[in-house]
């Protein structure tokens, strides 16, 4: 396997990883919410908290894998 077909293999995981966390996050939140609607403050929160975490974790990934790319 060539290392540009590796790192595309990276990348798309680096995609699918946190795009799980968003629709599992989400999912959750919006049955937590169903369940107890009084507690929206903190849910959002919470939700949000979560999400941003996930992201950034994307984003270094992307950033990692963008690097290797150059080297290449």
């Amino acid at each position: 396997m060539s290392r540009n077909v590796a790192l595309l293999i990276i990348f798309s995981m680096c995609i699918l990883g946190p795009c799980v966390v968003f629709a599992a996050g989400s999912y959750a939140s919006i049955y937590a919410l169903g369940r107890n609607p009084s507690s929206a403050p903190k849910i959002f929160t919470a939700m949000i908290i979560g999400l941003v975490f996930a992201q950034s974790l994307a984003i270094v990934a992307m950033l990692i894998v963008f690097q290797l790319f150059s080297h290449s």
